[in-house]
């Protein structure tokens, strides 16, 4: 089974543990044996790397795990192909250019007849892999691009709608687990994926973990102390947000129900 993996913060962060535990899943018997891939956000631009490999005895993913870049938005993928052929061209996450920005997406799931419609997928949306997944993410790219083509960002709600119409569609057609961000949010869509204890097809699809961590204050001399004005104080909480298909950590995770949509932020949830 292909895995999801995103992560939303506040400031600055590494994947580290998230990404090592992620890649321990692809030596699992039948879990993700065929591609990993990770994106990492520097602004409206990615750092992407993908191995048409097992992420389990990969060499890159051991030196990301701790020299990573830092970063406020990353999204990854273990695979499991059911589709098309094992090729770079075939591993998630896939990424985009559009209106100025990188736009990235990660699929979990079959979307049996997804090019029943017809549609030709040109320009940026045209796939150059095989896979349902890539297929599904130029359709949206479709739907997003009217948004995107106005001379402003379009608003949070105005995303939400579109991705809420999509998700809707791409869920009578199967297993729509899925992860979109465009530099500005994340986007998180679960469905219903195959469960590991069960075998059955069932939610959850995904599950997020909110939390906020304490940072240590820089300290200050006695001079910037007295004179407060014009003196910046770095914030003192950090807010992080992980999704992933499975719990990473004993934590509390928790379960999204199917058709759940999310809009993450600077490492929290908010809503359109």
């Amino acid at each position: 089974m292909c895995e999801l993996l995103a992560l939303s913060s506040s400031r600055p962060a590494r994947l580290n543990f998230s990404l090592k535990t992620l890649a321990a899943h692809s030596a699992e018997p039948g879990v993700a044996p065929d591609g990993w891939g990770v994106a990492f956000y520097d602004g409206p631009d990615v750092a992407l790397f993908r191995q048409a490999a097992p992420a389990a005895g990969s060499r890159l993913v051991r030196f990301l795990e701790s020299q990573g870049p830092r970063t406020e938005l990353a999204i990854s993928h273990i695979r499991h192909a059911t589709q098309g052929r094992l090729s770079l061209a075939n591993t998630q996450p896939f990424s985009r250019a559009m209106a100025g920005r990188m736009h990235v997406f990660a699929h979990n799931g079959h979307l049996q007849g997804i090019r029943d419609s017809g549609l030709k997928l040109l320009g940026p949306s045209l796939p150059v892999g095989e896979t349902d997944s890539e297929w599904a993410f130029g359709l949206l790219l479709e739907r997003l691009q009217a948004l995107w083509g106005r001379n402003t960002p379009p608003t949070v709600a105005d995303r939400h709608t579109v991705l809420g119409a999509f998700a809707t569609e791409m869920r009578a057609l199967g297993p729509a687990n899925f992860l979109y961000a465009d530099g500005d949010a994340l986007f998180v869509h679960a469905d219903r994926r195959k469960q590991q204890l069960s075998g059955k097809t069932a939610a959850p699809g995904l599950w997020v973990l909110q939390k906020k961590c304490a940072l240590q204050q820089p300290r200050r001399s006695a001079e910037e102390q007295a004179n407060q004005v014009g003196v910046a104080v770095e914030p003192a909480e950090q807010f992080l947000t992980l999704v992933a298909s499975v719990p990473l950590t004993d934590e509390a995770w928790v379960p999204l129900a199917q058709g759940e949509l999310l809009v993450v932020r600077e490492g929290s949830v908010i809503t359109p």
